[in-house]
């Protein structure tokens, strides 16, 4: 069975903090992935369904514009 690509993007534009994630972890909905910086806020991005790290297609430092694919999970 193929699993689908579930696209996660940036909410803001923002720079990247802190990626509290690995590739081929497995998460929960609602986990954090990772978290943006914005204005000295810190601003988590979660996963909307369980499954599993494919690819993070952002490093710490990156800046990020919103609507910027982040993450992409196998669900």
């Amino acid at each position: 069975m193929d699993l689908a690509e579930l696209k996660v993007l940036s909410d803001l534009n923002a720079k990247v903090w802190k990626i509290e994630v690995a590739v081929g972890d497995t998460v929960e909905a609602d986990a954090t992935l990772l978290i943006l910086e914005s204005m000295k806020t810190e601003i988590p991005i979660d996963a909307p369904k369980a499954g599993r790290v494919k690819a993070i297609l952002v490093k710490e430092a990156d800046a990020v514009a919103e609507d910027q694919l982040v993450v992409i999970l196998e669900v």
